[in-house]
């Protein structure tokens, strides 16, 4: 007999990982609560897609897949040159193949209660409202960083900035490098960032909710002051469900990779005989690229702690290791092109993480307890950074050498130190385990992410 779902919410994901992760992970939670719960994502991104269907349990219902056009059906890769062009064309046909895609489910009996919006795609408001159904903004970063952006909106922060210290309503003191990059650092050149970053903020007033994907715990007050102005509910942390609450069985990945993952069981065997916390995990995520003589540093800096590790290394990068690095490194460490993050990052063998503080890596260790070593790089990461160190003090930042704006072999060294050995490091590890806990009650039955879930699901349901 066909399953009675209570409603039905069509999710459109931003075409890139870090986005459609997120999503993907509140498709499962929603189909938990009984609401159908279908993925969009653009066609050219299909393409690339390593993907089993990914499902909601075990028994297991699926969660539906479907796509729009971006206008390069064909396949594209969004780079910085190209992405203004890239977004121009997705603006153009993205509104017409979103009304096309919600007639098709109607005519064939899959009609939709409510459009859930990544916030990157404000025109999918309007496409809901055209069609008379509810409409969620759906924010990936975390709501100090949204906060930073809609005063940006507002004319209150203005650009350049020329303040020392940036103060803005409950959210903790700023300098201009504290700030996502686009503001401060790399200025001027990021052409896009307004569309993306700041003009959704015109419409998001329009929208019945809007979903964050954070913790209330983790930002009590700048929440509070959000939803002073929005219907704000915060839904996270979007981490597979085994590694929180376990209410959703078997689900212990995300289920769509744009990165073909290799070797899946190479790092999992690496650590197996590895002494508890002896474990440094180094990731820059899916994006970030180095200059060589930061591979350099940095792969000099792990080899030479007193540490075993892990780094993760695109094939991309792999030509900037050192020469003959692989063959020195012996059993101290182990270099991979990809490996199964969330698997490794709980694994009691692994005492650190290097990061370049992307929102979802944020969330993931925190939801696992691992104290950090904070590299940020740009976008969001130097706000992150800000907070994993100076509010919920889970780490430690690694001062760049100011001449040449990398980190040295020698500072990476005394950080690990730091963090692994010394008296800090255990009043980091203690905060960390203190997050972890209040992040995953926020998810489990009754926490504040869980209510807010319900809240929501209710309302659809009625």
């Amino acid at each position: 007999m066909a399953k009675q779902w209570k409603a039905h919410c069509l999710l459109v994901a931003y075409p890139s990982q870090g986005h459609l992760n997120p999503m993907l992970q509140f498709c499962k939670r929603l189909q938990h609560h009984g609401v159908k719960a279908t993925l969009v994502t653009t066609r050219s991104l299909l393409k690339t897609i390593s993907s089993n269907q990914p499902t909601s349990n075990n028994n297991s219902t699926p969660i539906p897949l479907e796509s729009i056009s971006d206008g390069f059906d064909e396949g594209v890769t969004q780079t910085l040159d190209n992405l203004k062009p890239y977004l121009e064309q997705f603006w153009k046909v993205g509104p017409q193949s979103l009304s096309h895609l919600l007639q098709k489910l109607s005519k064939i009996g899959c009609g939709v209660d409510c459009v859930v919006y990544d916030s990157f795609l404000p025109w999918a408001l309007d496409v809901a409202k055209k069609f008379g159904v509810f409409g969620a903004a759906f924010l990936t970063q975390s709501c100090a960083v949204n906060s930073i952006y809609y005063h940006l909106h507002e004319g209150v922060l203005k650009l350049p900035i020329t303040e020392s210290k940036i103060l803005l309503p409950c959210v903790t003191e700023l300098e201009p490098s504290d700030l996502p990059s686009c503001l401060y650092l790399h200025y001027g050149a990021y052409l896009y960032f307004w569309d993306l970053l700041v003009e959704p903020f015109s419409s998001i007033g329009k929208a019945d909710w809007v979903l964050s994907n954070s913790v209330y715990e983790l930002e009590p007050e700048v929440v509070d002051w959000m939803k002073n102005m929005w219907p704000l509910k915060t839904i996270g942390p979007t981490v597979p469900s085994m590694f929180l609450d376990k209410r959703i069985q078997y689900d212990d990945d995300y289920g769509i990779n744009m990165f073909k993952p290799r070797n899946n069981d190479l790092c999992m065997k690496w650590l197996s005989d590895k002494p508890k916390t002896s474990v440094v995990y180094a990731s820059f995520g899916s994006m970030v690229s180095l200059s060589e003589d930061q591979m350099e540093e940095l792969a000099w800096g792990l080899k030479d702690s007193d540490s075993y590790f892990i780094w993760v290394v695109r094939e991309s990068e792999e030509a900037k290791l050192p020469k003959n690095f692989m063959e020195m490194i012996s059993e101290k460490g182990l270099v991979v092109r990809w490996c199964p993050q969330l698997q490794v990052l709980s694994h009691e063998a692994v005492g650190c993480f290097v990061t370049h503080c992307g929102w979802n890596s944020t969330l993931e260790a925190v939801s696992l307890g691992v104290p950090m070593i904070v590299v940020p790089q740009w976008t969001d990461q130097t706000t992150n950074a800000k907070h994993i160190v100076d509010v919920w003090k889970i780490g430690v930042k690694a001062a760049l050498d100011h001449e040449k704006g990398i980190l040295r072999r020698e500072t990476l060294k005394n950080c690990i130190k730091e963090v692994m050995e010394s008296e800090k490091g255990k009043e980091i590890k203690n905060n960390a385990i203190k997050w972890r806990d209040l992040t995953r009650n926020a998810i489990d039955e009754g926490g504040s992410s869980y209510q807010n879930i319900v809240e929501f699901v209710d309302k659809l349901a009625h």
